[in-house]
């Protein structure tokens, strides 16, 4: 049996990979399962449930039309259980079975600066988990808990082993696998680093399926219409999507025969998923926010955020990502148009809490590169600037104390955060901040552009005060 151990068995696991693999078995191709676990101790009943279940949980999609359907996933054959050692984490990928090591992580969770390098300045969870690797003991940030299991499969002589990157992390084979080497050669094991880099591969690959996170009336749902009270039950959208390059050193499932686009280069498919689809998701659920609403398709169906979005896409990211010189493969305007509709889905009930999260992370890998792109062609930015402009409006909101729930994110400073709201010049603080624009920190022309966006993002917000009140 060949083995795929996941680390985060989170929703997005749930009802992507987890997904391929269940059509991919139930053509009778049953070559392949899954094991997976989470290096920290998160989504304790979630887990405990699964375990229960042997692996097995319910999801239910919803088509933008509204049709609802039902199946019960059983690809996953091993639920690992927490423990802070990752022992059974460590066993399974030092097995010989495990030819794939996949991961969920979200964006931030690879503490990577504007240069692709560990940001150690700022994470004290990396600084604390390289102390531990270099004592020999595991961590619960994926460099760490990669780097004991590694470091078991070397001694255990299980052999080569592919790590899939299951994120929205732009070049996220690459980038991932750049983090871990990093963070190998910091801890001083020049025998891991040398066995990884001959016996690893990190294939790039792009994911898209909207999954918001379970809430009590799924289950309920899935319960009426199944008769199975699954507390493990999830929802997402009827799309789904995946495109991986076919670097795959140990082997991989036929995922191709299941809908999988297996190719040389993902790069057109990830460029575009990044900017029109995640990028354009934040726009939605900031500006969202700061007019009262709740959840995405609230925001989609205003026509004013909705043109702020289409704007967006039009205006400024098209015009780079498809040029005369290096064509796009996909037709993005119609690309555009589908995106919208899924994000108009009411039956998601995706929130913007959710998808507002990791500003810090989102300003330089979704938005900036289309900044700094039109201002290579000398072309204006209007239009992509509101992006940001909403971000700080959104910032100055939760500065006040006044989002209406908790704001997540993993590589914001809060004190540098408070600090550039609290400047005589929010705008300019704001755009002079490095881990931010990189490069473009201080640049006359984004400070510029996003002042005249923030100007429209308050009267936005002024013209739209209490119509979305609740």
């Amino acid at each position: 049996m060949n083995v795929i151990l996941h680390l985060g068995l989170g929703s997005f696991h749930r009802a992507h990979l987890a997904v391929y693999l269940h059509a991919l078995i139930q053509t009778g191709d049953t070559a392949w399962q899954l094991a997976g676990g989470n290096t920290r101790p998160d989504m304790a009943e979630t887990m405990a449930a699964l375990a229960a279940q042997g692996g097995a949980y319910t999801l239910e999609t919803i088509s933008p039309a509204g049709e609802h359907r039902y199946e019960r996933v059983t690809s996953i054959r091993q639920v690992i259980p927490y423990t802070s050692d990752l022992a059974g984490l460590v066993a399974q990928g030092a097995s010989a079975d495990t030819k794939i090591i996949s991961f969920t992580v979200t964006e931030a969770g690879y503490y990577l600066d504007a240069h692709n390098r560990l940001d150690l300045a700022t994470f004290a969870d990396l600084r604390a988990d390289l102390d531990a690797a270099r004592a020999g003991q595991p961590g619960s940030t994926i460099y760490a808990a990669l780097t004991a299991i590694l470091r078991a499969r070397m001694a255990s002589g299980a052999g080569p082993v592919t790590l899939l990157n299951c994120d929205n992390l732009r070049h996220n084979g690459d980038r991932s696998r750049g983090g871990l080497l990093q963070f190998i050669e910091l801890i001083g094991d020049a025998a891991l680093l040398d066995w990884v880099q001959t016996n690893t591969t990190s294939p790039n690959a792009m994911v898209d399926r909207i999954t918001p996170r379970p809430t009590p009336d799924v289950r309920e749902r899935v319960l009426a219409a199944t008769g199975v009270d699954d507390p493990a039950a999830l929802m997402g959208e009827s799309f789904i999507q995946w495109v991986i390059e076919d670097r795959f050193i140990a082997g991989r499932p036929a995922w191709e025969t299941v809908g999988v686009e297996m190719v040389q280069s993902v790069d057109a498919y990830e460029e575009a998923k990044i900017r029109l689809l995640n990028a354009t998701h934040s726009c939605i659920a900031w500006a969202g926010t700061l007019v009262g609403y709740l959840y995405i398709h609230e925001g989609t169906h205003d026509p004013v955020i909705r043109q702020m979005a289409f704007d967006y896409v039009t205006d400024d990211t098209i015009p780079v990502l498809d040029t005369p010189e290096h064509p796009c493969p996909i037709h993005l305007p119609t690309y555009r148009d589908v995106v919208l509709d899924r994000f108009g889905n009411p039956a998601i009930c995706d929130t913007n809490q959710r998808v507002a999260m990791d500003g810090f992370s989102k300003i330089p890998g979704f938005i900036a590169p289309t900044i700094r792109e039109r201002l290579a062609q000398g072309a204006t930015i209007d239009s992509v600037a509101m992006l940001p402009a909403l971000f700080l409006a959104y910032l100055q909101r939760w500065h006040q104390g006044l989002i209406p729930y908790t704001y997540q994110d993993q590589a914001m400073d809060p004190a540098v955060a408070h600090a550039v709201c609290e400047a005589a010049d929010p705008v300019a603080a704001f755009c002079a901040d490095r881990p931010l624009w990189g490069d473009l920190a201080g640049d006359a022309r984004l400070v510029a552009a996003v002042r005249g966006a923030g100007e429209r993002v308050a009267r936005f917000v002024a013209e739209h005060n209490g119509t979305a009140a609740r």
